[in-house]
């Protein structure tokens, strides 16, 4: 599904360059739910986006799906990041005057589908996350765990096999949490692939394997039976 060949990330600040990612070699097979874990600073947000086509490497190679998309320009990587992946945030990303309904359909806007199967696939989306209720509700009108399912609904409506989410607990409260793993843990389950980026333990105890980055590094990948946390 996700293979990087000698990723490295670099950008020049003055006369000195910075090197954000060095020599990041990983696989992630099809239905893995990885969480990637490290420090502040420690490159983990530039390999999501990397992962997520919404920044491209200096060096090395990036293949998703067996395509090689390391080299791509802008409109290649919006088409695959339209047709491929589903992004979920700390803060959500709702637009504040669309209902619900209408901040899922979005994806589906820019791939061009019939206003009759936008609402369709939206309304399933929603009922999926137990928001069938709140259809048309404004975001104001919605709890942060309800503006997060909404934001794992547009992730999901345009059936991607890869879902990668920045923090997506990190604005709500430990139930809360819990249930939006939940969520992200039964998505997996039906053989959505997950990669989650988190500096919380507890969340990414639901991945069945975590990746620490330190200093733009791969510092260890762990591999074990998956365990719910209690």
């Amino acid at each position: 599904m996700i293979q990087l060949e000698s990723i490295t990330k670099s950008f020049a600040l003055g006369k000195e360059r910075i090197h954000v990612l060095n020599e990041i070699s990983l696989t992630i097979e099809e239905s893995e739910f990885v969480a990637i874990m490290g420090p502040s600073g420690s490159g983990k947000s530039t390999l999501m986006n990397i992962i997520g086509c919404l920044d491209k490497p200096s060096s090395g190679h990036y293949y998703l799906g067996g395509e090689n998309v390391s080299n791509y320009n802008e409109n290649e990587l919006a088409r695959v990041r339209n047709q491929s992946i589903g992004f979920v945030f700390q803060q959500f990303h709702l637009l504040p005057r669309l209902t619900a309904l209408k901040n899922v359909e979005l994806p589906m806007i820019y791939a061009g589908l019939s206003k009759t199967e936008r609402q369709g696939r939206a309304k399933d989306a929603l009922t999926k996350m137990g928001l069938e209720d709140r259809i048309g509700h404004l975001p104001n009108a919605l709890s942060g765990g309800q503006k997060q399912r909404v934001a794992i609904a547009r992730a999901i409506v345009n059936k991607p096999k890869l879902i990668l989410a920045d923090e997506p607990t990190g604005a709500l409260d430990t139930k809360t949490s819990r249930a939006i793993m939940e969520q992200f843990r039964e998505l997996n389950n039906e053989g959505v692939t997950i990669v989650i980026v988190t500096h919380e333990p507890e969340v990414a105890e639901y991945a069945n394997r975590t990746i620490m980055v330190r200093d733009g590094r791969l510092q260890s990948v762990s591999a074990e039976e998956w365990r719910p946390s209690i």
